[in-house]
């Protein structure tokens, strides 16, 4: 009798042991999925567009990227807020929806930190003051002397109203004191091309946009937004080297869900992207964008977001810029 009591509690012993070392249900998704992208022919489409099909074959069923741009990105972002909570539809989200739009809007139609739930910062990379071809400035002294010389004459694009493309030169505007002319453009391409053809004098733009372009002798790399120079750019000097002490200003992306998403779909989107960002032709292709994989964790990422958003209100309410 004692021997069989020390059977059976065995057993018992090795079920609950066996039933603990089996992994609970992971979330899988039912139906194709969607990645919002609230802006046109960025940075922020490419990296959609490079995450999708690893995310496809990890995941199992379609991944579809769809862009949603206006009003500086709310649109999409308001889109992928008031989705269902499923796991289906996903936002790509920068500065401008997350961190600038909520203190450039009067009535902004979410709260980022509030209504969207984080999976992971992706990427950073720092920002290009660039100018075209046929400006009549190479560096950034002659850039500022002549805006001042003829404060109507000069303009710059950004990649949306409110992007850190569009507040990072607000932020020049009122270090060294000039005029400049914004013109905001639905994504990068569009703002690309003008500056290209002549149609504005300057942009702050991520190096993905303009890189390419520099190395061809079509545009010109005055300055760099980061703390140092990049390696693939080591002639371009900082706006910190030139004397503009808090002109450090990256461009980022991340991946986010509608808010209240169960946290089961957020840790399984987190373990893939992990995996996706880790991928030898991911990294080279990000790489060539000079971007930095960041890879954060979703509580990393929450904490960037109010980081972001307390550093970009502040520019905001130093330089008196409103959505237009």
């Amino acid at each position: 009798m004692q021997t069989r009591r020390l059977l059976i509690a065995a057993a018992a012993v090795s079920v609950a042991c066996g039933a603990m070392a089996q992994p609970s249900q992971e979330w899988a998704p039912t139906k194709p999925i969607r990645i919002i992208v609230p802006i046109v022919g960025s940075t922020n489409d490419a990296l959609a567009r490079l995450v999708a099909p690893k995310l496809q074959e990890l995941l199992g069923q379609p991944v579809v990227v769809e862009n949603k741009p206006g009003a500086g990105g709310n649109i999409g972002a308001e889109y992928v807020a008031r989705a269902t909570a499923d796991g289906h539809t996903l936002l790509i989200g920068y500065n401008g929806p997350l961190a600038i739009n909520p203190s450039l809007f009067d009535k902004p139609p979410i709260d980022p930190q509030k209504d969207l739930a984080p999976i992971t910062l992706a990427v950073k990379s720092p920002q290009y003051l660039v100018a075209g071809p046929s400006a009549d400035f190479s560096t950034v002294k002659e850039f500022v002397a002549r805006a001042k010389a003829s404060p109507g004459k000069y303009s710059y694009a950004s990649v949306a109203m409110g992007s850190a493309s569009h507040l990072t030169m607000e932020m020049l505007k009122r270090s060294a004191g000039f005029h400049a002319t914004h013109i905001p453009y639905r994504g990068a391409t569009p703002a690309v091309t003008d500056l290209l053809a002549g149609n504005v004098h300057a942009a702050f733009m991520v190096p993905g946009n303009v890189l390419q372009f520099a190395r061809q002798g079509r545009l010109k790399l005055l300055a760099s937004s980061g703390e140092k120079r990049h390696p693939g750019t080591p002639d371009v000097p900082t706006l910190i080297e030139l004397g503009y002490r808090d002109m450090e200003a990256t461009g980022w992306v991340g991946l986010l869900a509608p808010g209240g998403t169960p946290r089961p779909i957020i840790d399984r989107y987190h373990r893939e992207m992990m995996k996706v960002l880790q991928m030898p032709d991911v990294r080279a292709r990000l790489h060539d964008m000079e971007f930095d994989v960041i890879a954060s964790t979703p509580e990393q990422f929450a904490a960037w977001i109010r980081s972001e958003s307390g550093k970009w209100g502040a520019v905001v309410k130093a330089t008196g810029a409103k959505a237009e």
